[in-house]
């Protein structure tokens, strides 16, 4: 492949994170808590049930300040209000769709002064059963696939593991899903507000891998948010090398942007099929670590008009999904200004999720939610990249009336 056709599937990070010089701990594991600790003359004697003190702190109470830790001595607390922060991204703007969808415009302080802030979206979804948190893992995005809005953007660059499980400390503040403020009496969890992770927001988690692995340990981790590993998603576009890592070092359900069941069809939609074609990627997930009836892959295919909805499609769909353990979720396709794409007809949809269900596949219909807001998959785009006041007021208009 030539530098210049790679260019064309993927973007090159423009700036890269700097510290704050009041770093937050969130996202830290223990062992960088323990280091943290040691630079600000812990004894190390102390320093392992001093980090362990931090973690309940800030993921089991959700404090947001080093005075409410009671069980720290004031000496300490003291020391470490005046080197690090428990600070989260500061919420610019909250949306909340007619559905009950809610999306927050979260801003990133630079560690540049005067640089401009970066900001990302992070959306939360209630529904009856549960409530899923879509997390983004970059500032823009690596890819270009065609029908997705956050696509358009540039890549300015990766999140940090911080600022990854920051988004999730921010949506149980404003949920108060903090045990505190939640039923005291019911202690099985039942009472949880975000009881399920998508990595499915801006970005491709797969190419900020270490940071994303990083802060999904954190997020699971049974002594903190607690969230099992079964209800943590990730979803990637087939970055190959790191599909199976991802099964090894982190261990969550996986999901392939898949959309299309013919190479040429997906070197358009999505064009990092040029570098990872159909056959590498399935492959990818007949090796991934653990998959089986009771942990399905899930394959994420975007229903587009006259593009890639026939039945001659879902057929072929069905014979590539041979031998592996999957379930399809078909996403009636959100529409932004410039696309060029319209979304299947639903009767066309509902042939094709008949087909791929009578076959022996589960193949639920996702239903748009939070598209008055903007909020809808592959509609994120944050306001680092402006949208005019004509774009959003057709986006608006597509929402309501599609």
């Amino acid at each position: 492949m030539t530098l210049a056709a790679a260019a064309a599937l993927e973007k090159t990070a423009q700036e890269s994170y700097v510290e704050l010089a009041k770093p937050s701990l969130i996202g830290l594991s223990r062992a960088e808590l323990m280091q943290r600790l040691e630079g600000i003359g812990v004894p190390a004697s102390q320093r392992k049930m001093r980090a362990q003190q931090l973690w309940h702190w800030i993921y089991v109470r959700g404090v947001t300040q080093f005075a409410d830790m009671t069980s720290i001595s004031k000496e300490l607390r003291g020391q470490l209000a005046e080197h690090f922060t428990v600070d989260r991204p500061e919420v610019v703007a909250e949306q909340i769709s007619a559905d009950g969808t809610r999306k927050w415009l979260l801003r990133l302080p630079s560690g540049l002064a005067g640089e401009r802030a970066h900001e990302v979206e992070c959306v939360y979804i209630p529904e009856t059963d549960r409530g899923t948190l879509c997390l983004s893992s970059q500032v823009g995005c690596t890819l270009n696939c065609a029908f997705c809005h956050t696509g358009t953007q540039k890549l300015v660059r990766n999140l940090t593991a911080g600022e990854i499980v920051g988004q999730v400390m921010v949506a149980k503040d404003r949920l108060g899903d903090w045990p505190l403020a939640l039923d005291a009496e019911k202690k099985d969890g039942s009472n949880r507000l975000v009881t399920n992770i998508v990595m499915m927001g801006m970005g491709e988690p797969l190419y900020n891998f270490d940071a994303v692995r990083d802060a999904l340990l954190v997020v699971s981790d049974n002594e903190g948010i607690g969230l099992s590993r079964r209800r943590i998603t990730l979803s990637t576009s087939g970055v190959v090398p790191n599909i199976v890592r991802a099964g090894e070092e982190i261990g969550v359900m996986l999901a392939i942007s898949l959309h299309a069941v013919r190479d040429e069809l997906r070197d358009v939609l999505v064009p990092l099929n040029r570098k990872y074609p159909l056959k590498d990627v399935l492959q990818a997930c007949r090796d991934y670590p653990g998959a089986s009836n009771a942990r399905r892959i899930t394959f994420e295919y975007v229903m587009l008009k006259g593009v890639n909805d026939s039945l001659d499609d879902a057929k072929l769909l069905v014979k590539l999904l041979k031998g592996i353990p999957a379930k399809i979720n078909l996403i009636p396709f959100n529409p932004w200004p410039g696309s060029a794409y319209q979304c299947s007809d639903w009767d066309q949809i509902e042939r094709f999720s008949e087909y791929i269900f009578n076959a022996g596949y589960s193949s639920p219909v996702r239903t748009p939610r939070g598209r008055d807001i903007l909020a809808a998959c592959g509609q994120l785009k944050s306001e680092t990249e402006k949208l005019s006041a004509r774009e959003r007021e057709a986006l608006r208009a597509m929402a309501l009336t599609d």
